[in-house]
């Protein structure tokens, strides 16, 4: 038994190295494919990045509005209060 070198065992390459595994074959062009794969998923997280930007938009005025309601709320309470004597 031969005692084989890391590079030799895993392949010198790295993560991204061109190569794809398909169906237990090595093929080359992996890069090309793993670029429109990777333009999809930032299309899509895009359009995910707008909705969210959007909720949270819409969540803060909501915030905003239930807190000025509940502090006139509370003014009144206490004007109530202590206007009365």
């Amino acid at each position: 038994m031969e005692n084989k070198t890391w590079a030799d065992q895993w392949g010198s390459g790295g993560f991204d190295d061109g190569y794809e595994k398909s169906n237990g074959k090595t093929r080359l062009g992996g890069a090309k494919q793993k670029s429109k794969k990777t333009e999809g998923v930032k299309a899509a997280a895009s359009t995910g990045m707008v909705k969210a930007k959007t909720v949270a938009i819409v969540s803060a005025k909501k915030m905003k509005t239930g807190t000025a309601i509940g502090i006139k709320w509370v003014k009144t309470q206490y004007k109530k209060k202590f206007s009365s004597k």
